[in-house]
């Protein structure tokens, strides 16, 4: 049998695994779609700035985006992960990966963005992929796109509308959205004048 432990040992053993327990990181876990994306209508370092969540990518996710590459979006991405407002993260359980990208045609990064959102329990994930939008649905992770950051952050007051609208146009541009989620984001961010 155990010895039993005094009252106040006990007590501040509770109280230590409850903070333990109620202490958990803010996360969000980005795809290198959403970061190019956000990169190339320059809605990446506001958005950065204006966010309290601690940023990651996995490994192969700072490849797609940087590996060699010297384009405004690259270079942009890179400065974020050199001034640590996006963190690198490894991503080791390879055959969740594996599976992730057999089970719902995803490339590497966009597994990997998933795994380390499952792992990292993060709040939420930033994917425009569809294959992978399709994927965190059917898992259960709260995911955005770069429209949708693009939205909230003119909500917040961190893009006022001109820049808000210029920024859904160059989206559109840039990105694979229907014209509909386009149109859907244009109304939303002029009713908030």
């Amino acid at each position: 049998m155990r010895p039993r432990l005094p009252n106040r040992i006990c007590h501040w053993r509770a109280v230590l695994v409850e903070l333990r327990l109620s202490y958990f990181v803010i996360m969000i876990v980005f795809d290198a779609s959403t970061l190019i994306l956000m990169a190339k209508t320059e809605l990446l370092t506001s958005f950065l700035a204006g966010t309290e969540m601690q940023v990651a990518v996995p490994g192969e996710v700072e490849r797609e985006c940087c590996g060699g590459k010297k384009t405004l979006d690259a270079l942009t991405i890179q400065k974020a992960l050199e001034g640590s407002r996006i963190r690198v993260m490894a991503v080791k359980n390879h055959k969740l990966v594996a599976k992730l990208q057999a089970d719902f045609s995803l490339g590497k990064g966009e597994a990997e963005a998933i795994a380390l959102a499952m792992k990292e329990k993060a709040q939420l994930l930033g994917i425009d992929d569809k294959n992978g939008i399709n994927a965190a649905k059917l898992l259960g992770i709260p995911f955005t796109t770069a429209v949708g950051i693009l939205v909230r952050s003119r909500e917040k007051g961190l893009v006022d509308l001109g820049d808000a609208l210029a920024k859904v146009t160059a989206l559109a541009e840039y990105g694979r959205y229907k014209n509909s989620i386009i149109e859907d984001a244009r109304q939303k961010m002029e009713m908030r004048k």
